[in-house]
């Protein structure tokens, strides 16, 4: 069996705050019964879409961020199993598989220290062995003829989404990533900066743009590898868009549709692109949570949008009393997603 923690009826019915008069999500989604096969239960399901976490921030911290990332999955799972089953998006359509066990993984990379030279090549080696299991994962999700929604985690993560995708669909596949960085630096070892350009160098992704990326932070090498590589990597930053008004958010969401639509594709949102969303690089400067969901909604109504990523998002970061609010805020951003495809 896959190193997967199943979510339980019994672990629904803790996080499910019944209400009178009220049909919750929690009370309708799906989970995979104690006894049944995981993979002949989803093929043989109704729903469209499954939600699968990786509770870890080991990419993060190999990438010299800041961890925390860790608890974005549990935070969404509390926010989106309280919401409203109704007309508009239906608990019925979604299976909760559960989440990536990286217990083990999480307790040895808390006593390995980045500055290290050997440690860091020891956080790089259980990066790819977390690549592994997502790749699996996601690749059995998408041959079973459904769509994955995952919640990170740290943006390492989108590497093994794309060759799971990829793998799935047995040809290169394509990305959009709503972010301030490109997460396509050099290829030094496994982190949350170069996940794209592995899933590149490795033949998984074929083209990729960036939307909305922060010019004060992608390096000159970076946009060199993109400008020679200009059929198969595009780029808007948000200054551009926002600042110099040279582009139109909607123009940018066309430019870069017309660019990966002819390829399955996945969506790619990093939280950090969003101003004071708790994340390992947070910023006061970026696109509006608006902008977001309408990018989300927009790329996920086209048939060939194939999974959705919501990565980087770091509840505890958060010290205020309202560190709920990451997990509220992925819980739109999932059922936009939904609706994107069902409405």
């Amino acid at each position: 069996m896959e190193n997967i923690n199943l979510l339980t009826v019994k672990d629904l019915a803790k996080i499910t705050l019944h209400r009178s008069g009220e049909i919750k999500f929690g009370e309708k989604v799906i989970t995979i019964p104690l006894g049944e096969n995981t993979w002949d239960f989803i093929a043989n399901s109704d729903v469209m879409f499954v939600l699968f976490g990786i509770p870890e921030d080991i990419g993060v911290k190999a990438n010299l961020g800041r961890i925390g990332a860790a608890s974005a999955y549990e935070s969404t799972l509390k926010s989106l199993v309280n919401i409203q089953h109704n007309k508009f998006c239906k608990g019925s359509n979604l299976l909760l598989l559960g989440h990536l066990n990286v217990t083990d993984h999480l307790n040895e990379a808390n006593e390995l220290k980045v500055s290290n030279k050997e440690h860091k090549k020891r956080l790089f080696q259980l990066v790819e062995k977390i690549d592994k299991e997502v790749s699996h994962i996601i690749h059995q999700i998408i041959k079973c003829g459904k769509i994955p929604i995952i919640v990170g985690g740290g943006h390492n993560n989108a590497y093994g989404n794309i060759k799971g995708l990829a793998l799935a669909k047995g040809k290169p596949v394509n990305a959009i990533n709503f972010d301030a960085h490109t997460d396509f630096r050099i290829l030094e070892g496994r982190h949350s900066g170069n996940g794209f350009s592995y899933a590149f160098e490795e033949g998984f992704l074929k083209k990729y743009f960036v939307f909305g990326l922060h010019e004060n932070f992608v390096s000159k090498s970076v946009f060199n590898s993109i400008k020679e590589q200009d059929s198969r990597l595009k780029y808007v930053s948000y200054e551009e868009i926002e600042v110099r008004k040279q582009k139109t958010f909607d123009s940018q969401l066309e430019e870069g549709l017309t660019f990966i639509k002819q390829d399955p594709f996945g969506i790619e949102l990093d939280l950090d692109a969003i101003p004071l969303v708790p994340s390992s690089a947070m910023t006061l400067s970026g696109f509006s949570v608006q902008q977001a969901r309408e990018y989300v909604h927009y790329f996920g109504k086209h048939k060939n949008a194939a999974y959705l990523h919501i990565c980087e998002g770091a509840p505890d970061l958060d010290l205020s009393n309202n560190n709920h609010l990451t997990g509220k805020l992925i819980t739109y951003l999932i059922t936009d997603f939904m609706k994107s495809k069902t409405l």
